[in-house]
């Protein structure tokens, strides 16, 4: 009978996590360096306009600096761009 009550309050809260994770929207894209399926980004999340300099890990090639501008800047195939982060400085 335990069990069987135990059962059942685990299907309980394995439907409410389904129906909370099917609720959510959509996140949006993160700050900073991420991969999608088959490419880099780096997104500079900013209320105040600035541009940045990130640094740019590449495979197999040296790595570069570059300045991006606030938002959503496409770095290359993601098979090639290892990472990427902030250096400290504006541009």
């Amino acid at each position: 009978m335990v069990t069987g009550a135990l059962g059942s309050a685990a299907l309980v809260l394995t439907s409410f996590g389904a129906l909370t994770a099917q609720a959510t929207p959509a996140a949006a894209d993160p700050c900073g360096f991420y991969e999608t399926g088959s490419d880099a980004y780096y997104n500079h999340c900013t209320s105040d306009g600035s541009r940045v300099v990130i640094k740019v890990e590449v495979a197999l090639a040296p790595d570069y600096e570059r300045c991006v501008a606030p938002g959503k800047t496409w770095l290359g195939s993601a098979s090639k761009i290892q990472g990427a982060y902030y250096v400290g400085r504006t541009c």
